[in-house]
């Protein structure tokens, strides 16, 4: 079987894409041939670079902002998406919340909204395209964007810790299923990745020094995690379901050196 790694003519949606991670898959996924609908919420600035930069690319891309915790708003840019760049091919859940602060602190909305945005938001996306794939007969493909969190209980990160345990373990029930209908869910899993949500806890200085201690002695960027992504979107891994996939520069071997070196994670 001839497979060459493409996306080629595919249509992406990556919930929280207007930068980091999620922008990184979806410049990534257009260099490998994607069109891709672009989600944010509040401003569209961000939002609207990440589309001229795929339009550079040659591919088609729009920008939709949309609340994923908020299933009406989903079901609208997925419509969206559709009427403009065609039928949903590929979905990336990627948008997250999160205040990060310890269990006697952390207020209730707070908690209540990061749940609403890291697990209500993945259930509606998955739920939303998975079911048109469905109805039109797509052998789609969908990756969670996970964290260590979703294992790791992180000091002062009860509200995301708890969030990304329940999305990770949502995404590999959907593997699950999904799989019987030709539809591969995968999730993957960043290290400490330098992305401007870091930036909003540490300085750079910070970061340099955590780059330095990393076992292959820098972060991860989110071109890393979008490589990552096309591979598993693209038809050489047309054998792989419900798999966990680390791009952490071996930072989480089990056992390994750099379980105690760093605090918080993307």
């Amino acid at each position: 079987m001839n497979r060459n790694g493409r996306l080629d003519n595919q249509v992406a949606l990556i919930t929280g894409s207007s930068k980091g991670i999620g922008a990184g898959i979806a410049v990534e996924f257009a260099r490998a041939g994607a069109d891709v609908c672009i989600n944010y919420v509040g401003s569209s600035e961000e939002a609207q670079k990440v589309v001229a930069n795929i339009e550079s690319l040659g591919r088609r891309a729009i920008a939709v902002q949309a609340d994923v915790s908020d299933r009406e708003q989903i079901v609208r840019m997925v419509e969206t998406c559709e009427r403009v760049l065609g039928p949903i091919d590929i979905l990336v859940t990627n948008a997250v919340a999160s205040v990060r602060s310890s269990i006697l602190q952390t207020q209730f909305e707070d908690l209540k909204r990061t749940i609403e945005i890291g697990v209500y938001g993945v259930f509606h996306a998955f739920q939303v395209v998975a079911g048109r794939m469905v109805d039109k007969g797509i052998r789609g493909s969908i990756i969670h964007v996970s964290s260590p969190h979703a294992h790791v209980p992180f000091k002062e990160a009860v509200d995301y810790n708890t969030a990304k345990a329940g999305a990770h373990q949502l995404a590999l029930s959907a593997a699950n299923e999904l799989m019987w209908h030709g539809i591969r869910v995968n999730i993957l899993e960043p290290g400490w990745t330098d992305t401007p949500g870091e930036r909003t806890w540490y300085s750079d200085e910070h970061l340099k020094s955590i780059g330095e201690r990393m076992p292959l002695k820098r972060m991860g960027s989110p071109e890393d995690l979008g490589r990552a992504a096309v591979f598993l979107a693209s038809d050489n891994a047309e054998y792989i379901a419900g798999a966990v996939l680390k791009v952490d520069g071996g930072q989480f071997v089990e056992g390994g050196p750099s379980w105690n070196t760093t605090g918080r994670h993307q």
